[in-house]
C-alpha cells in the first residue's frame, strides 16, 4: 500500500471519528477541516496511483461528506 492511500484512509478513520462527537454547528467546521485536508490527500492519491484509484477515494469522500455535495449541487442548479 502506497503513503497516500494510507493518508487517505487515515483521512476517513479521522471523518468517521469526528462524525461520532457531538457538535454544537450540524459538523459544519469539521467538514471545513476535512475537505481543506482532504483535497491535497486525493490529489496526492491521484498522482501516484492513477486517475482510477483517484475517482474511487473521491467517491469515498462524497459519501462521508455527502451534505456539503448535496448543497453544492443544488447551489450549482440554481446558478445554471
Amino acid at each position: 500500500m502506497t503513503l497516500s492511500l494510507a493518508l487517505a484512509g487515515l483521512w476517513g478513520v479521522i471523518a468517521n471519528v469526528l462524525a461520532m462527537i457531538p457538535s454544537k454547528d450540524n459538523h459544519w467546521t469539521r467538514a471545513y477541516f476535512l475537505i481543506a485536508v482532504g483535497v491535497p490527500i486525493l490529489g496526492y492519491v491521484t498522482y501516484e496511483n492513477g486517475p482510477w484509484i483517484g475517482l474511487i477515494v473521491l467517491a469515498a469522500g462524497m459519501s462521508v461528506l455527502r451534505w456539503p455535495v448535496i448543497y453544492l449541487g443544488r447551489w450549482l442548479r440554481k446558478r445554471i
